[in-house]
């Protein structure tokens, strides 16, 4: 039996392109593996905080050393942790907002972060810790970032494709909707990028 999260960070809901590209992706996860489990994270609804000072104090902290404070701080992190260390497929939905990730996205990933857990220091260099998992990306843009004088601009991909590598999820596939507010892609812009997905097994 397989687990596949599905995290959403597109505060747009059911109009959201990477949303109806997230969940396609995650049909024909299904349809490989019928009796997989699908634990789907609304990363905006779950309101996932930026980290601060109480934060991180609690994730250098001994687990047997926590104050209540340290364990109410710590508990989206570990919630987290828990999703993502249980997920054999990881969906993200990762829509491109000002060239980069929605902050929803970023601070799910700052909660997964952790030295010791998700990643470790060694004397040949950083290790990732979270291994065996296969990665899908759903992007969307309202341009066309994959290819032409304006990929450069594209932060997302290249962003997630490091700092999940990092943690060691290094098996990752992106699957784009790109062109939604372009007049003459617009229309099939979905269409097309359902089309592309072709998930392994």
């Amino acid at each position: 039996m397989k687990t596949i999260l599905h995290l959403i960070s597109s505060p747009r809901q059911e109009g959201s392109f990477s949303i109806k590209l997230g969940r396609a992706v995650v049909a024909q996860l299904q349809e490989k593996h019928p009796d997989s489990i699908v634990k789907e994270v609304n990363l905006i609804q779950e309101n996932f905080p930026h980290l601060d000072a109480p934060h991180l104090q609690s994730f250098y902290t001994p687990k047997e050393a926590l104050t209540s404070a340290d364990q109410e701080a710590i508990r989206y992190s570990d919630q987290a942790l828990l999703q993502l260390f249980e997920a054999d497929f990881i969906v993200i939905g990762a829509p491109l907002y000002n060239f980069s990730i929605h902050s929803a996205l970023k601070a799910w990933i700052d909660h997964i972060a952790r030295a010791g857990i998700t990643f470790r220091y060694t004397a040949n260099g950083p290790e990732g810790l979270v291994t065996g998992k296969k990665v899908y990306i759903a992007m969307s843009a309202g341009g066309v970032y994959s290819e032409g004088p304006y990929q450069p601009y594209d932060f997302v991909t290249p962003y997630l494709k490091a700092v999940l590598g990092f943690m060691g999820m290094t098996d990752i596939t992106v699957f784009r909707a790109e062109g939604v507010n372009i007049p003459e892609l617009k229309d099939h812009a979905l269409e097309k990028a359902i089309e592309s997905i072709a998930v392994e097994a």
